[in-house]
């Protein structure tokens, strides 16, 4: 009952001569010196970040975040062009030696000059192999980015929420040791300050 009271309480409106100067979608909050203090909307934030990286994290002014977003999405996508050429070369290497192995009349080794040289000691096993590997990493690596694409938004979303909460000492509820005169007894308790 009492955290819900607490809820409850802090539900406060802004007068309408502030209201008007405030932005449509900006989240107010009443400080205990009764002033209004407008606060990153997590909705902006979160549709920024979506459209580009790290321009969510450039609106909460999280500026050392964003080289860590484009480092992170960069890797993948560097992983994600490697396995995709060399998917296509094992690709290529693969159906040129197939087409070299067929019986004489339909057996075609033009193709098979063209194959890269690290690629020609290998079998048609490994190389239908190798093509598979590199074919399901294009997979992962397309997941990875999207998660990691994800993980953006949800960070800028999360930031812009946070970004109006209080942290700094004077805070509501503390620990401190010391004296107790209801219980007349010393030791820990726990002090909350209601304003």
């Amino acid at each position: 009952m009492f955290l819900f009271s607490l809820i409850n309480s802090k539900a406060q409106r802004p007068t309408t001569e502030n209201a008007k100067a405030l932005k449509k979608d900006s989240v107010i909050r009443k400080n205990f010196e009764d002033s209004i203090k407008i606060i990153h909307s997590p909705r902006k934030a979160a549709i920024r970040s979506a459209i580009i990286p790290g321009w969510g994290q450039f609106y909460n002014k999280k500026y050392w975040k964003i080289p860590i977003v484009y480092g992170a999405l960069g890797a993948t996508a560097g992983i994600f062009f490697y396995n995709l050429k060399n998917y296509r070369n094992t690709r290529f290497a693969y159906a040129a030696k197939y087409k070299a192995s067929l019986p004489a009349p339909n057996n075609d080794s033009t193709d098979y000059r063209n194959i890269r040289p690290e690629l020609l000691p290998l079998s048609l096993e490994s190389l239908r192999f190798y093509r598979n590997e590199f074919r399901r990493d294009i997979d992962y690596t397309v997941v990875i980015f999207l998660l990691l694409w994800g993980l953006n938004v949800v960070d800028a979303t999360v930031d812009a929420h946070l970004k109006g909460f209080d942290v700094g000492p004077d805070l509501s509820l503390q620990v401190k040791p010391g004296y107790s005169p209801m219980a007349n007894t010393s030791g820990i308790s726990i002090v909350m300050k209601i304003r």
